[in-house]
């Protein structure tokens, strides 16, 4: 999974692979995202998308397999979207 984000500060877009590189700073100003913890968010965001390949692919060999169920879509993602909603917050938009 390649997760892709955007800078508060200068509204640019950039994947989690260029902010692990940068060592936690924005690729594009080059300012910290967060000063105090950037091992902690570069941990994070390795994790976030290591996870997120591995849950792309269960659920693309369930699917494969097509068994007799169903799976409810809120009960997979609805931990995902509240925190990827509580990152959206304050987004600034420059211009």
């Amino acid at each position: 999974m390649r997760i892709k984000g955007t800078c508060k500060r200068c509204g640019r877009d950039f994947l989690v692979d260029q902010v692990i590189e940068s060592g936690g700073r924005c690729p594009w100003d080059g300012q910290p995202f967060t000063a105090d913890y950037a091992i902690v968010l570069i941990d994070a965001l390795r994790d976030a998308q290591e996870a997120g390949t591995t849950l792309e692919r269960a659920l693309e060999a369930l699917a494969d397999i097509r068994p007799e169920f169903t799976l409810d879509l809120a009960a997979v993602t609805a931990r995902i979207t509240s925190s990827v909603a509580r990152l959206q917050r304050k987004l600034i938009t420059q211009g």
